[in-house]
């Protein structure tokens, strides 16, 4: 049976990253939730699209 990976949810992500600013998670742990929650596909679309950082 394949696996279909759901769509990366920025709510989740952002959270996760919000956790860790607060000091609520452990490095760790929001890197497992962030990549669960598909940064790695977020990074490749952005990357794929062009987008560079603001100044």
């Amino acid at each position: 049976m394949a696996f279909d990976q759901p769509p990366p949810d920025l709510t989740k992500l952002i959270a996760a990253w919000e956790e860790f600013e607060r000091g609520e998670q452990t490095p760790g742990k929001v890197l497992a939730k962030m990549k669960t929650a598909g940064l790695a596909q977020v990074l490749a679309q952005l990357a794929k699209s062009g987008w560079t950082p603001a100044a």
